[in-house]
Order: C-alpha cells, then sequence, then structure tokens
C-alpha cells in the first residue's frame, strides 16, 4: 500500500506538535524521524527526547532513520522513546544481520537504508530478513536537495528481485520528492514515499500532505 511519511526534518519545530496534528487530521499514517549524529553525515539533528515528546504526541508510526555511526548502541535507545520502524545504513553496520535481528528482538519493525552510490547487490542476504528497504535519493544529511533519478533504478532492480524471491519488505524512497516526480518513483515499485520540504514549508502541511497522497495514489492505480 502507497504511503506517504512526512519527514518532520524539515518541520517548523515551534510547531511541530500542531503541524503533526495537521496531518494526522489529513489521514497520514507514518512520520518519517531522521537522526543524524554530525559524524556519519555532516548535520545534527534530533535525540531520543525528541522521539520520546513525538510518541505522547501523536499515535502515528514514527518511521526512525538513523544516520549514525553507531546503530547497535542507539537502535535500542530509540526503540525505547518509540521508534516503531528503525532503520540503519548498510554503510554504517559491521554486522547488518546481526543489527537487523537485534532491532527485531526489542520489539520495532527493521528496515535497511543504500546511499545513492551503493548498490542494491549489497543487499541480497539480509532482503528476506528486513520489513523495509529505503533508497536514498539525495545524499544524506540535509533536506532540500535535488532527486539523483539513477535511484529509481535500484527501486526498480528491489522490486524485481522482490518478485522473484517472493518477498514482502516494503520500498521506501527518501530525498527530493515533489508532487512532479512522485509519480515516477510510485511507478518504479515504491510503497513509501518520504517527503519534506515539499509537505512542510508550504502554507498548509495537512494540505500538500493530501495532494502528494492523491498524486501517488493515482499513479499506483496505473498499469506500467
Amino acid at each position: 500500500m502507497v504511503e506517504i511519511l512526512p519527514s518532520i526534518l524539515a518541520a517548523d519545530f515551534a510547531r511541530l506538535g500542531e503541524q503533526v496534528a495537521q496531518l494526522e487530521a489529513a489521514g497520514a499514517r507514518m512520520l518519517h524521524v531522521d537522526i543524524m549524529d554530525g559524524h556519519f553525515v555532516p548535520n545534527l539533528t534530533l535525540g531520543p527526547p525528541v522521539v520520546e515528546s513525538l510518541r505522547k504526541a501523536t499515535r502515528l508510526i514514527l518511521d526512525v532513520h538513523l544516520m549514525i555511526e553507531d546503530p547497535d548502541f542507539f537502535a535500542p535507545i530509540f526503540i525505547q522513546a518509540g521508534a516503531n520502524h528503525v532503520l540503519v545504513h548498510q554503510e554504517a553496520c559491521r554486522n547488518l544481520d546481526r543489527t537487523l535481528h537485534m532491532i527485531r528482538d526489542h520489539g520495532a519493525k527493521a528496515g535497511v537504508v543504500i546511499n545513492p552510490a551503493t548498490p542494491v547487490a549489497m543487499l541480497v542476504d539480509v532482503l528476506d530478513i528486513v520489513d523495509s528497504v529505503l533508497v536514498m535519493s539525495v545524499n544524506p544529511g540535509f533536506g532540500g536537495q535535488s532527486f539523483i533519478p539513477n535511484s529509481l533504478k535500484k527501486v526498480r532492480e528491489l522490486a524485481q528481485r522482490r518478485r522473484e524471491r517472493r518477498l514482502h519488505f516494503a520500498i521506501e524512497i527518501d530525498g527530493g520528492i515533489i508532487l512532479e516526480n512522485v509519480a515516477d518513483a510510485i511507478h518504479a515499485g515504491v510503497d513509501w514515499v518520504v517527503a519534506g520540504t515539499s509537505i512542510f514549508h508550504t502554507v498548509n502541511p495537512g494540505t500538500a500532505f493530501e495532494q502528494m497522497r492523491h498524486a501517488a495514489l493515482d499513479a499506483s492505480r496505473v498499469a506500467v
């Protein structure tokens, strides 16, 4: 099922509770939460207290994306804070299989992320244990970047491998998604679309979310 995941990295943090409530009223089911440590990526964002506050403020599924150097240490902390899904980077994990199992053992769904320069082939041995695979369509670290078209080739490859192996993980994409290209992502095989500035940097995030969701759902009904 197609889902639009508003990314709170682009939100107005002085009005975060209000904006999350707008999205919930508009029909959002999931929120994307970017965690950056200033080492794995050149930016520093949120910590467990923000996730804990979000958990108290909303029932939406929290899709927590760890862009950090030590996911094995921090994943349980974010799960305890309220994360429902925890996504870790293939590039950051010394033992990816172990990390993914650890996340599941702590009660969250486990996802894996690949950067623009990382091939899908790096994931072939874990596709049967992940709940989601996130393809970065920008280089991680900052919002508002332009979409990297080559990411759709990875999405198509993942969709093909999923069909061939009869697997059920969700394919997620993050970076540079706007109304004008969301249909391309859906046609390539994306299930979950992360959108930040295109939702939060608008007059009404709830309305922007609805427009994005309608465009994605319309695209999902077209055979390609």
